[in-house]
């Protein structure tokens, strides 16, 4: 490409980053304004807190589009041209005409689909690649069927871009693919929002990407829908979402929550581990019967009766009351905690009519003196007594999710009780791991929350501020007494609309309320590594989206938590019965072929692999080393010499010495088990001890194939006995 077709597009990329910058500098300017009026009333105070959040976030997504704003343009029939970007930015002195489209735009969608054979009006498609605000390369495609250059991949959009990208060293962040989307993810993307869509794909097809970029999308194009409920992406750990958590604001979108299964219930985090099987029993769907009867079980009755003192009398509260009394809460079908208050009448009707039987009794052996009144004043005071409400709260406990489980797994009564086919659930007190965290916010479902006191402080609070503003409107009114052709304060509002008008406005975006709500549900979710997920795991999130509208994407070849599943039909029958729709990633971007052809045996013959868009020039090789950990280090730092400045991941089996529980993928090094790199690339892989991989799980010839494909360029293979005959294809070094 000439020097001259670089200076002219310098100059279009050079005008554009001038009008994002005139944009951030005016936005900062009003931000600045508002932050500045001290203005104090209750009106003003809300259009400033409302303006303070709306130029914050654009701001936001100002500065997160700085690198690559424009990366291509479409070149027409008819002699106009279009650029296209991450956002759009609009002439405001011409009708607002777009000098740059957002990707997402409909007018955009040629620069990802057309071809010389459906050109769809385009003549030529430009790819400009950048450097921070520097032009440093064009690559051109002409649409036009003699000219086609027959050299180039049958189906890949803007190869040259496309193969620069995939070849580039990584940075321990997974970058966007807006510049190199293809047409089979873009239809993908752009799928309609409504209803279950499953991406199947194996390794390295960009089934992260295109779930990323969908939810950009998504956003864009649903944005008034979505705008309120949010949208949530949901990943296998922590260390995959910082590898993902830059693409979305460099795609424009700030607004999407970010989150992993054990995370969506507020206030715990899981920090413990557990054996594989413990977890795998947790994510049955049988553990919700545990649940269940666990709650059952905590809804007690007495032997015999429970002893109660009361002004000086032994009241005796009997078995046959308290069943009584429980069947009336558990016919209501409440859940637990707010079925409570439906077994008190029952008991204090018994308590005080036994103790009226005492104190008002006819000496002379007629009947009861005491009234109803009497009776019912008798309540009054039991329902009052410290003696009455402990045993009120021994009988039918107010729990919490976490009280439950911690009562089931550390005493062997309860557990043998609730689950006597699981008594591998029995545990000492600690944290909570990944599988609690499911089984956590099904509990909270029984349970339910016990907000009376809540919602009586609330009411407490609102009647105070009706009072002050009624006080308000009394004071303004006193000064207009005496004429009553003069409208009062009171004739224009009432003071519940006044005390309204004062109230606190939560101008948080839907993800940061949501982070915050169990009960939220959003107009979205998008779920990565989706075949990982257990069966209670898949009852949290459909929780979260009762609507349905969903995007799971990942590769059943690929599952290796014992509790995931090996078909989708599996996972959405109990949800949506067969009202779903597939479509499947077939191109291997990431893994050049030499390697893909070693993963491709460990699995045989039965699992299509995706096919490699290039070849590495690099032949896998492996490496058998007797004394491990004394030889190890060298071949890391040999290896990571190899690849300069790129990034190399050493991947070893769970529990090996080295392996850390927080990975820093900044770092040139990353030594993680496969269950950390689910998701993640990078330049070069050492696969450490892959017979351990292999027998370390029921599914260890899944979690090895994971493991040889997160390699983009080099793979090599550290073993300390034979190499497994699945490897064979490898070359000895």
């Amino acid at each position: 490409m000439s020097s001259g077709e670089i200076e002219l597009e310098q100059q279009v990329v050079s005008m554009l980053y001038g009008r994002l910058d005139d944009l951030r500098t005016r936005t900062a300017g009003q931000l600045a304004k508002v932050l500045k009026d001290s203005s104090g009333t209750p009106q003003a105070r809300t259009e400033r807190e409302a303006a303070n959040v709306m130029y914050s976030q654009q701001l936001a997504q100002y500065n997160a589009v700085e690198n690559g704003l424009c990366f291509g343009r479409l070149d027409f029939d008819d002699a106009s041209h279009q650029h296209i970007g991450r956002i759009g930015i609009f002439d405001e002195d011409d009708d607002y005409e777009p000098l740059l489209m957002d990707w997402r735009a409909p007018a955009a969608r040629p620069f990802y689909l057309a071809t010389a054979a459906a050109p769809d009006g385009v003549r030529r498609r430009r790819h400009i690649r950048t450097s921070m605000r520097k032009v440093t390369a064009i690559d051109d495609e002409v649409l036009d069927l003699d000219a086609a250059d027959p050299t180039r991949h049958e189906g890949l959009t803007g190869e040259a871009a496309l193969l620069a990208a995939v070849n580039a060293n990584r940075t321990g962040r997974m970058n966007d693919i807006v510049q190199t989307i293809q047409a089979e993810q873009d239809k993908i993307i752009r799928s309609g929002l409504n209803g279950v869509l499953v991406v199947q794909g194996g390794p390295g097809t960009g089934k992260t990407a295109v779930a990323l970029h969908r939810a950009a999308y998504l956003m864009y194009t649903y944005r008034e829908q979505l705008s309120r409920r949010g949208v949530l992406v949901v990943g296998p750990n922590a260390t995959f979402l910082r590898y993902i958590g830059q693409v979305l604001p460099s795609l424009g979108e700030t607004g999407v929550l970010l989150s992993t299964v054990g995370e969506l219930f507020p206030g715990v985090e899981p920090d413990r581990t557990e054996p594989v099987h413990v977890a795998e029993i947790k994510g049955r769907i049988a553990m919700v019967d545990v649940l269940k009867a666990a709650v059952r079980d905590r809804q007690r009755v007495p032997d015999d009766f429970l002893e109660i003192e009361f002004e000086r009398e032994t009241l005796k509260l009997d078995k046959k009351t308290c069943v009584q009394a429980r069947a009336v809460a558990r016919r209501s079908r409440r859940v637990h905690n707010k079925a409570k208050p439906l077994i008190v009448p029952t008991i204090l009707d018994a308590l005080a009519r036994q103790y009226a039987d005492r104190i008002g009794s006819d000496p002379l052996g007629g009947a009861n003196l005491l009234e109803d009144a009497d009776i019912e004043e008798i309540k009054r005071e039991l329902g009052e007594s410290p003696e009455v409400q402990e045993a009120i709260d021994w009988l039918w406990p107010i729990l919490t999710p976490q009280e439950l489980l911690a009562d089931l797994f550390e005493s062997p009564e309860l557990l043998a009780s609730a689950a006597p086919a699981f008594p591998e659930l029995r545990r000492q007190p600690g944290g909570w791991t990944v599988a609690d965290a499911a089984l956590l916010d099904e509990a909270a479902e029984l349970l339910g929350v016990d907000d009376s006191k809540a919602k009586a402080a609330e009411a407490r609070r609102q009647q105070e501020e009706i009072d002050y503003a009624s006080g308000v409107l009394d004071i303004l009114d006193l000064h207009d007494e005496a004429d009553p052709e003069i409208l009062m304060a009171t004739d224009l509002i009432d003071a519940g609309r006044l005390a309204g008008r004062h109230g606190e406005i939560d101008h948080r975006t839907a993800a940061e309320r949501a982070a915050d709500d169990r009960e939220w549900t959003f107009g979205h979710v998008i779920v990565d590594e989706a075949q990982e997920l257990s069966a209670m795991a898949w009852r949290v999130l459909m929780r979260r989206c009762p609507s349905r509208s969903m995007t799971l994407v990942g590769d059943v070849a690929q599952t290796g938590d014992p509790a995931g599943t090996t078909s989708w039909e599996t996972v959405l029958e109990p949800y949506v019965e067969d009202r779903w729709r597939m479509e499947h990633l077939t191109v291997n971007y990431r893994t050049p072929s030499e390697i893909m052809a070693v993963a491709a045996d460990v699995l045989g013959p039965d699992v299509e692999a995706p096919t490699s868009v290039r070849d590495a020039g690099v032949d896998p090789w492996h490496r058998e080393v007797s004394d491990m950990e004394a030889r190890l280090p060298e071949i890391i730092a040999k290896e990571a010499a190899e690849i300069g400045d790129g990034r190399l991941a050493v991947i070893v089996p769970a529990g090996f010495s080295g392996a850390a529980p927080d990975v820093d993928l900044e770092s040139q090094v990353s030594v993680l088990t496969v269950w950390q790199a689910k998701g993640l690339e990078f330049d070069s892989v050492l696969v450490v001890d892959p017979a351990r991989i292999l027998g370390d799980s029921p599914r260890g010839a899944n979690d090895l194939y994971v493991a040889l494909t997160r390699a983009t360029q080099r793979l090599g293979v550290i073993h300390p006995a034979k190499l497994p005959e699945s490897l064979s294809r490898l070359v000895k070094a």
